[in-house]
């Protein structure tokens, strides 16, 4: 199929599909009159994509991943095994921004919040 065709049935633009292409997550032969050619089962694979981003997976997780998992079955451990690992991905980003977050609370009203937090008294 064309890319335009392959655009309206993913719901995105050619310049994404472009894209994806570049980096390697989808491939297309060439027609004769040299039009990109995507088998059909290529709108399946760009909503997988699609649903891994809002996951949080990044371009370069779903690429390094995308192959052994494109065929696996919804069940497959390698699937629970991946959402486990982002999970505990989270939960340390999680905790950075928590920490990030004391430390700017402890800045508010010091005045410049570039200087070094003062230290609390505990009385």
């Amino acid at each position: 199929m064309r890319i335009g065709e392959l655009a309206a049935q993913a719901k995105m633009t050619t310049d994404t599909i472009r894209f994806y292409e570049k980096v390697g997550l989808v491939a297309s032969g060439r027609l004769s009159n040299g039009y990109r050619d995507f088998p059909p089962e290529t709108v399946a694979w760009l909503h997988y994509i699609r649903t891994a981003q809002a996951l949080g997976f990044s371009l370069a997780e779903i690429g390094r991943h995308g192959e052994e998992l494109r065929d696996a079955p919804d069940e497959a451990e390698a699937l629970s095994a991946l959402f486990a690992e982002k999970i505990q991905v989270i939960e340390a980003r999680m905790a950075e921004l928590a920490a990030l977050r004391a430390e700017l609370e402890a800045r508010v009203g010091t005045g410049c919040p570039l200087r070094p937090a003062k230290p609390t008294s505990s009385s």
